[in-house]
């Protein structure tokens, strides 16, 4: 019960790693307070993670959700201790068959939602409270096809080393952890079809030196320590759970 009492707000929590992260913190000790798109989806998650956890609906990508949010949660709990800054979506296109949309599209979720995600939150969290972004192990190597979700990631990255120092002052910790290729619903949903997945499946899986995809669960432990007690001098950093891939 290393969370004991402490209140973690997920973005992107009714699914994937964003709900194992829900689980995991709910198992030691924290109070959820989940955050996504979908109503059905949001309600079906808080049910599920149970207890007294929190669902609210928003889509980072507009900032006036984020704003009302946190105002919801200002209003409701008065406080945030750990900041999961989880929401994102991963499509793929090479370049020359990129638009403006998906450009839009990718930065505004995984960038965009991000930063504006903490700035709202900020007045809200407490002294040395724990930040975490979702970033992926893409942003150390070159994957045709991945130009705009990769470069979005790796600003990310950047930002996550600007607040760790910018933040400081209040204690506050600001980290990234890196997934490799984990088995959650985001791999079906990169508008490729069936046989496409099986197809890039099996060439992601060629370059995994552990030769398997990850889990959502193996992310939320990693999430879980870096919010916890046994990180209180980790800050600015990335903690990659990759399988090994970004040496590979």
């Amino acid at each position: 019960m290393k969370l004991q009492n402490k209140i973690a707000v997920i973005t992107g929590g009714n699914s994937g790693i964003g709900l194992a992260t829900a689980h995991e913190l709910k198992q030691q000790g924290a109070r959820v307070i989940l955050v996504g798109r979908k109503p059905d989806a949001v309600a079906a998650a808080a049910k599920e993670v149970g207890g007294d956890t929190l669902g609210l609906v928003a889509d980072v990508s507009r900032v006036a959700d984020i704003e009302r949010v946190f105002q919801t949660i200002r209003e409701q709990v008065g406080r945030v201790d750990i900041l999961f800054a989880n929401a994102g979506i991963a499509k793929f296109a090479p370049l020359a068959d990129s638009t403006e949309v998906l450009f839009d599209e990718m930065f505004d979720a995984n960038l965009k939602g991000a930063y504006f995600t903490v700035k709202h939150a900020l007045p809200l969290l407490t002294d040395g409270a724990a930040v975490v972004f979702t970033s992926s192990t893409v942003v150390h190597f070159g994957m045709p096809g991945a130009s705009i979700y990769a470069a979005g990631k790796a600003a990310l990255n950047n930002l996550a080393k600007t607040l760790a120092i910018e933040l400081a002052g209040r204690k506050i910790r600001v980290n990234v952890v890196s997934p490799g290729p984990i088995a959650t619903p985001i791999f079906g949903k990169m508008g490729l079809s069936e046989d496409a997945q099986k197809e890039v499946g099996g060439a992601i899986l060629a370059q995994v030196p552990l030769a398997r995809f990850g889990e959502a669960g193996e992310i939320a432990k990693a999430v879980a320590y870096l919010v916890s007690p046994d990180a209180t001098y980790v800050t600015g950093t990335e903690l990659l759970v990759d399988g090994g891939m970004a040496q590979g």
